[in-house]
């Protein structure tokens, strides 16, 4: 068997919300000057860089509907049983038949049943090489809703580890999952780091200026009577020369004074991300700044935030917060907001493209992560692309989250709602003048965004494995 010159991208999810998967599909392209088949569910359009390469084609498979509202209850269980059979049936047909044959197939897991055991049959079928990306594991989300000793969750991890050691190689995101794999599941992995590609980067003030005129609707869209963005605050909606965090004056644009700090929070609104951290801590942040100021409800906001300091004491800013994501929990957790009473504290949930997204992170003051790993092994990619973007990071502390973040050095992390307030507090104290720690991070965050990238992460450590792997798979 000669070698055919492909590679197969497996995605059983939104490709557009696998940027790891994307980032691979690019290096395979770029890097390793192979065509590219992508198989996966549509909905979210990926970054523009896949959709012009002329080496990556996508192949989008139909979505398995949604349990409607009005199925009987005793239909559920049947509707859950056909999912994985319609799933595995489905994704068989376009491994094995919709595209051509490849030297390797690169799969995501989780999810792994029936991925891992489709794209197993697939690889013996056309002869290609079996390649498993372990971004965490399957097994351990399942049991975020079932239980760790669900009948389910037990069967889930067999057939995760039975059909993962099949692998001919397999890549992972941290350390700790290599280890992990050693130990208890037999399997050789190599590390693959995430790093953020090129398009992560610091805005310019003129790329702030127009994405926030591009989100206006959005930011001039209160949830709360109080809302301390939207009241008069910045100019009319349509005025495309004034933002809440910029001007342009003739052909000129600043950054406002009296602007709001920034704070973005990407996330999949699922149980692993406890939003409810986040809300406290900003309901905290709100009552805080109120007590230190001595300040009572008639007091205008424009009094209190146009004075950057009162002697020796620092005055703290308005924080907006924009989160963006989608997920099953999102429509909760905006209603638990509108009941929140805000003064200097303000919420926005949105989502962007994938052009727009870094750009956010290129002009945000601070990025709030609240992943805390089903199995605790792996990272998340947010921070990788924060890191990117030059952006300092407070994220919640779990096992192995120093791999990534270096406290003190780019971020900063927190085990509840008071720990990130006093972060908040610390943080902004002065801002935006004189944020010393945040400036700090962020300088050193810069030294570095040029140096450390997907692109050279990939060549030093996938790209030896899959072409060893295509090459013992090709004689």
């Amino acid at each position: 068997m000669g070698k055919r010159n492909r590679a197969a991208v497996v995605v059983l999810g939104d490709i557009g919300r696998s940027p790891r998967m994307q980032y691979h599909a690019l290096s395979l392209a770029r890097q390793a000057l192979l065509d590219v088949d992508i198989v996966a569910y549509g909905g979210t359009e990926p970054h523009i860089s896949l959709l012009e390469h002329p080496s990556i084609h996508i192949y989008k498979m139909p979505q398995w509907p949604t349990i409607p509202r009005s199925l009987p209850n005793i239909l559920r269980p049947l509707f859950l049983i056909l999912k994985p059979i319609v799933q595995f049936l489905m994704l068989l047909w376009y491994l094995c038949v919709k595209i051509p044959a490849p030297d390797a197939f690169i799969v995501q897991n989780p999810p792994s049943v029936p991925t891992l055991v489709v794209v197993k049959w697939a690889s013996w079928l056309r002869q290609s090489a079996f390649i498993v990306d372990w971004h965490n594991f399957g097994y351990t989300l399942l049991a975020l809703s079932l239980g760790r000793s669900s009948l389910f969750v037990m069967i889930y991890r067999w057939i995760e580890k039975h059909y993962g050691k099949m692998a001919h190689s397999s890549l992972c995101v941290t350390r700790a999952m290599q280890h992990e794999l050693s130990l208890n599941w037999g399997i050789k992995a190599t590390v693959l780091y995430d790093q953020p590609p090129e398009f992560f980067r610091p805005a310019s003030l003129e790329e702030k200026h127009n994405l926030f005129c591009r989100i206006s609707k959005s930011l001039h869209k209160p949830y709360g009577l109080q809302d301390c963005i939207s009241n008069g605050l910045t100019g009319p909606d349509n005025d495309r020369n004034i933002t809440p965090f910029t001007a342009r004056v003739g052909s000129d644009i600043f950054m406002k004074q009296n602007r709001p700090a920034l704070v973005v929070s990407s996330t999949s609104w699922t149980p692993d991300e406890d939003f409810g951290i986040l809300l406290e801590a900003a309901l905290m942040y709100d009552r805080r700044v109120s007590a230190l100021l001595g300040e009572d409800d008639s007091t205008a906001n424009e009094v209190i935030w146009d004075r950057i300091h009162d002697g020796n004491k620092f005055l703290y800013p308005r924080l907006l917060f924009i989160i963006t994501g989608k997920g099953p929990e999102k429509e909760k957790y905006e209603e638990k907001i509108r009941k929140l009473s805000l003064k200097r504290v303000a919420f926005r949930t949105m989502w962007l493209s994938a052009e727009d997204y870094p750009l956010l992170l290129g002009s945000a003051d601070l990025g709030v992560c609240l992943h805390t790993s089903s199995s605790g092994l792996d990272l998340p990619m947010k921070v990788v692309d924060m890191f990117g973007c030059g952006l300092p990071v407070c994220a919640v502390s779990y096992s192995c989250i120093k791999e990534l973040v270096d406290v003190n050095k780019n971020g900063l992390l927190f085990s509840s709602s008071s720990e990130l307030a006093d972060e908040l507090m610390m943080l902004f104290e002065g801002f935006p003048e004189r944020c010393d720690a945040l400036d700090s991070m962020r300088s050193s965050l810069l030294e570095r965004v040029s140096s450390v990238r997907w692109a050279t992460e990939w060549e030093e450590n996938a790209k030896p494995l899959i072409n060893k792997v295509i090459s013992e798979r090709s004689r």
